[in-house]
């Protein structure tokens, strides 16, 4: 089973050994991990990111599941881009499975932003805008397409030290993909 290890990894200080990690993982459970860095293109060329968009697409044509750390990303949310792939997999059936490492409700998330206050029946932020409160980690389009399309998702009782670097939940997700191979060790 080939895995497209989707998230805002690419953004960290050393994107490559984190994807070099999480592909090594997925080779421990019989899974063949394809990170987006994998393609290699020229950020600095003219055509640079229609040529990464074209590459990551390619690659989540030819992998037959999606792992997405939706660990919040410059805000309290996941990374949209990864949002977007997530979404790309789930429209074509494939096999959707996702953590985050920041198990806090959204609502707890958005406050550490701002302001959030009853109105009337729902909860607004600074700006007057209704937050989302359904008790999930994030928004429940992302949430509901990982049930539907794999399985829950995948957080911790508490937040690693290291939001970033620590791969326990990423690989509690990788051994919930093995455990749909037929010949899986994980499924015995």
């Amino acid at each position: 089973m080939k895995v497209y290890l989707a998230g805002p990894d690419v953004f960290l200080p050393k994107p490559d050994e984190m994807g070099q990690r999480k592909k090594e993982l997925c080779k421990q459970y019989g899974l063949t991990g394809l990170f987006p860095l994998d393609n290699a293109i020229d950020p600095k060329a003219r055509d640079a990111s229609i040529r990464i968009f074209r590459s990551n697409e390619g690659l989540m044509e030819e992998a037959d599941a999606i792992i997405a750390n939706l660990t919040p990303f410059r805000g309290p949310s996941a990374d949209t881009g990864t949002v977007y792939e997530l979404g790309y997999m789930a429209a074509r059936g494939k096999l959707c499975l996702g953590y985050s490492n920041d198990p806090a409700p959204y609502v707890d998330r958005v406050k550490r932003f701002g302001t959030v206050e009853p109105y009337d029946d729902h909860l607004i932020d600074a700006k007057k805008l209704t937050v989302e409160n359904f008790s999930l980690c994030d928004n429940l389009m992302m949430i509901h397409a990982l049930d539907r399309y794999g399985c829950r998702l995948v957080v911790p009782k508490t937040a690693p030290a290291d939001i970033w670097l620590d791969l326990t939940s990423f690989e509690e997700c990788v051994k919930l993909a093995a455990a749909r191979l037929p010949t899986s060790p994980a499924s015995s």
